[in-house]
């Protein structure tokens, strides 16, 4: 199996908190290998075995065991993370204002449609498959383009992590 990066979505915030080192054990109880972790929001790397949904699904299974709390786990190659980067359709002025916000399946298309059509404010936002791409006018903690609304709009939920750390990422897998 290829390596992937495994996104835990909302840990280490609002109460939830699963520390990385007990994250890494998980994953590797659950048999993957080459664990590791970057920073402490929820950025697993691992060559997980068979099949990655099913790793997936078990590592949020494990989560919800262990800490009481459901959290999606939402993974990708370093090529699918590559290619997010390389279809990031805004300027980037500053990579911490830029985000893809990687996300549990592809939105339905009218879905995508009306989402498209709303407004929030300077925000510059774009449905690429399973990827929403961002660009945040005044950062990501002012803006309503946050993951209720996002979720509410789409129909799926997701995490986001800024260009910054997706671009370190791939270097890390």
């Amino acid at each position: 199996m290829a390596r992937r990066v495994v996104f835990i979505r909302a840990v280490n915030v609002g109460g939830a908190k699963l520390p990385m080192a007990e994250l890494r054990a998980l994953a590797t109880e659950l048999g993957a290998g080459d664990v590791s972790t970057y920073i402490a929001s929820g950025n697993l790397l691992c060559t997980p075995p068979g099949r990655p949904a099913d790793f997936d699904r078990a590592l949020e299974a494990a989560i919800k065991e262990t800490y009481g709390f459901f959290r999606e786990v939402i993974s990708r190659t370093p090529a699918q993370l590559q290619s997010a980067l390389d279809r990031h359709p805004f300027e980037v002025v500053e990579d911490r204002f830029s985000y893809v916000y990687f996300l549990t399946g592809k939105p339905a298309t009218k879905a995508a449609k009306d989402f498209h059509a709303m407004d929030f404010g300077g925000d510059e936002f774009a449905v690429i498959g399973a990827d929403l791409h961002i660009r945040y006018d005044n950062g990501a903690g002012r803006s309503d383009l946050n993951a209720k609304a996002i979720a509410r709009a789409l129909g799926v939920q997701g995490t986001g992590r800024n260009l910054n750390s997706v671009r370190k990422l791939i270097d890390l897998a």
